[in-house]
This record gives structure tokens, C-alpha cells and sequence, in this order.
């Protein structure tokens, strides 16, 4: 009986792994294809913004009114898809939560936006990728600030470390401009400091947005935000000069946008912390390698490829200590808990217990969260990862 039974199971248990197999290879396919996806339009769309704006191409001069159309756009399709088809839900936003949170938060996203775009007139894209190394930098030091992030040594040497790799690239720089730099480092700072602001009003509320909630509150306060610079600084320029206008590079160049902002949420959903991390990387040096070839002016050095390959030891070392400190302060049971909710969460990296975005598993439990940082995006909230450090229970 027991040499029946045997012979029995032996196919389905050689099914099983053939399913598990072929489960675990569509899985690879699939996260493949976001990862790449998510590569080729966060390329694009830098690409083109340079183009767009640059004097020498399609010369659009205008950086603020460029944002304006993005956020206008993707409100307009965030307004569409929430009240119109009712995709999602909107979340339970009160006037206090909306005052405290979302337009802060539009404020320097608005301004991160504003300098980062306005870099493209003064500075190559490949430079503009070898600064955006000081990321890691400007938000470890707006944490501490801030006071979501202790002041380590190992920490602070590494700092260090990224910042002397940014300074050898940007001595190697051939065009190097001042006023494009202060911009792009301005942007990146005002980057840093929405994502801790973020983490500190956003997650300590409970609130938690889709992408498409997120560009439903956030979209439109930016818009009204960048108002003001572009009434001052663009408008007169638009009245007095003539500004080329296609309607079709505008729609593609905001759609290119949106869609970028949704692929980084496909990213989440398919592949780990540390995938995205890697595909990042690699999408910053295809970009470098791309803008020389696309835009003759973005030669590059070998102290620029030197100091960027220094910068980025920093990073991946910095990523290293994070991902020790969450594993570190993790018991099994949490450990467990996170890659499950991992691993069942939906496409936007939240779960699926969250109730309209409101204080889903993770904001209940005070599991560990990351920013995942592209600043070429609309907007980014809050996601699962390594570099935040997690809040007391």
C-alpha cells in the first residue's frame, strides 16, 4: 500500500514544482518588464525635458510653465479618474490634515520641481545625474533636522564620502556652470525635505496615498504654488517674446510624466527595495551614456565618471547601513509580517486591508517605510524599503 501511495504523490509533487518553477520564472518576466519600463520612461522623460527646454532644440524656455502643464495635467487626470469613473476612493482628508500636511509638502515639491527643471537651461543632463548623487546626502541631513534620523559617525563618514565623489565630478565638469548647479542643488534639498516631511506629517496621521490620490491633493496645491514664481519671473517674458507652442509635445511630455509616476508604483509592487535601487543606478548611467550621444554638448570627463563612481559607492554603502539598521531592529515575527504584506500588497506597494488609504497594516503596526526617491516624478509617497528609519511603537 505504502509503494502506492508513493508512486501516488511522486506526480503531484514533481507538478508542484514544476508550478512553483514556472511561477517563479513569470514573476522574474514580469518584474523584468516593470524595471525596464520603469527605466525607459524615467530616461525619457529627463531627456525630454532637456529637449524641450533647452535654447538649442525645441527651445521652450519657460521651466515653471513646463511644471505647471504637469501638474495640471495630472491633477486633471487624477480629478477625472476619482470623481469621473471612481478608479479609487477618495481619502478622508480634513481642512487640519490639508493645512498641516498636503500644502507644506506642495510647497517644496512645487519648489523641487521648479529649480530641478530650470537646471536644464544652464547644466548637461549628464551632470544634472552625476549631482543628483547628493540625494542620499541632503536627506540624511534634513532627517536629523528634523529629528527623524540620529547623527551617526558611520553614517556622517559616508556623507562624506558621496559628497567628496560630487565635488571631483563637478571639477571635472567641462561646462560647468554655477547658477545651473545652485539650482539643482536647491531642487534636490527641497526634494529631501518634502520626503521628511512626508515621513513626519503624512505617515504620523495614519494617511496614506495611492498615486492617484496623491496627485488628486498634491497636484493642484503645487500648481497654485508655482502661480506666484511664474506670474513674477515668466509671464512678462510669454506677453513680450514669441514662445513656441505644440499642443501634441505638451500632452506627450506630461503624459510621459504621469506614466512615469505610475510605473515607479508597478516597480514597488514587483520587485524588491533593493531591485529598485539596482534599476535605478543602471538608469542613471544609461542616461549619462544616452545624453552624450542625444546632446553632443553633455561631454563628459574621466574626473567626471571617477568622482560619479565614488558618489555612488556612497550611496550603495549608505543603502548597506539602512538595510542593516531595519533588519537589525526587526524581531522574526516583523521580519515575517513585512514580506508578507510585501508579497500580497496591490500595485501601489500599499495593502490591501487599507481603508481608502486610510491607516492601512503598516501605519497601524509602525512597520518599517520608504521613500522611494525619483525626483523626476509627479509625486512619490510613502512606500515599504530601506532607507527610512522606522517610528517608535
Amino acid at each position: 500500500m505504502s509503494w502506492d501511495v508513493s508512486l501516488q504523490c511522486q506526480p503531484v509533487a514533481a507538478n508542484f514544482g514544476v508550478g512553483m518553477s514556472v511561477g517563479v520564472a513569470a514573476s522574474a518576466i514580469l518584474s523584468g518588464k516593470a524595471n525596464l519600463l520603469y527605466i525607459t520612461l524615467s530616461s525619457g522623460v529627463i531627456m525630454y525635458n532637456k529637449w524641450v527646454l533647452s535654447p538649442k532644440y525645441f527651445n521652450f524656455p519657460l521651466p515653471i510653465t513646463l511644471t505647471m502643464i504637469h501638474m495640471g495635467f495630472s491633477g486633471f487626470v487624477a480629478f477625472v479618474l476619482i470623481r469621473v469613473f471612481k478608479v479609487v476612493s477618495p481619502v478622508k482628508m480634513t481642512f487640519e490634515i490639508y493645512a498641516t500636511c498636503v500644502i507644506p509638502i506642495s510647497a517644496f515639491f512645487a519648489a523641487s520641481l521648479w529649480f530641478g527643471n530650470t537646471a536644464y537651461l544652464f547644466i548637461s543632463v549628464a551632470f544634472i545625474q552625476m549631482l543628483k548623487a547628493l540625494m542620499p546626502v541632503a536627506t540624511f541631513l534634513m532627517a536629523v533636522l528634523c529629528g527623524t534620523d540620529k547623527l551617526r559617525c558611520d553614517l556622517f563618514l559616508n556623507m562624506l564620502l558621496v559628497s567628496f565623489g560630487v565635488v571631483i565630478s563637478s571639477y571635472g565638469e567641462i561646462h560647468f556652470n554655477v547658477v545651473g548647479t545652485v539650482y539643482q542643488v536647491t531642487g534636490i534639498f527641497a526634494e529631501a525635505l518634502r520626503l521628511v516631511l512626508t515621513q513626519v506629517l503624512l505617515q504620523k496621521k495614519g494617511l496614506t496615498l495611492n498615486p492617484i490620490t496623491s496627485l488628486y491633493y498634491i497636484a493642484p496645491c503645487s500648481f497654485v504654488f508655482l502661480f506666484v514664481p511664474w506670474y513674477l519671473l515668466e509671464m512678462p517674458g510669454i506677453e513680450v517674446s514669441q514662445i513656441r507652442f505644440n499642443f501634441w509635445i505638451f500632452f506627450s511630455n506630461a503624459l510621459c510624466a504621469l506614466a512615469l509616476n505610475f510605473s515607479i508604483f508597478l516597480v514597488i509592487g514587483r520587485t524588491s527595495a533593493v531591485t529598485i535601487r539596482v534599476a535605478g543606478v543602471l538608469k542613471d548611467w544609461i542616461l549619462i551614456s544616452l545624453s552624450t550621444v542625444i546632446f553632443p554638448e553633455s561631454a563628459i570627463t574621466k574626473l567626471n565618471i571617477i568622482g560619479y563612481a565614488v558618489a555612488l559607492c556612497g550611496v550603495v554603502m549608505y543603502n548597506y547601513l539602512k538595510a542593516n539598521d531595519v533588519r537589525s531592529s526587526q524581531s522574526p515575527g516583523d521580519s515575517e509580517r513585512t514580506a508578507k504584506d510585501l508579497r500580497s500588497s496591490n500595485m501601489y506597494g500599499l495593502d490591501d486591508n487599507s481603508n481608502n488609504g486610510m491607516g492601512g497594516k503598516n501605519a497601524r503596526s509602525g512597520s518599517h517605510l520608504e521613500v522611494v526617491i525619483d525626483e523626476d516624478v509627479p509625486f512619490i509617497p510613502a512606500s515599504k524599503g530601506l532607507l527610512s528609519r522606522s517610528k517608535p511603537s
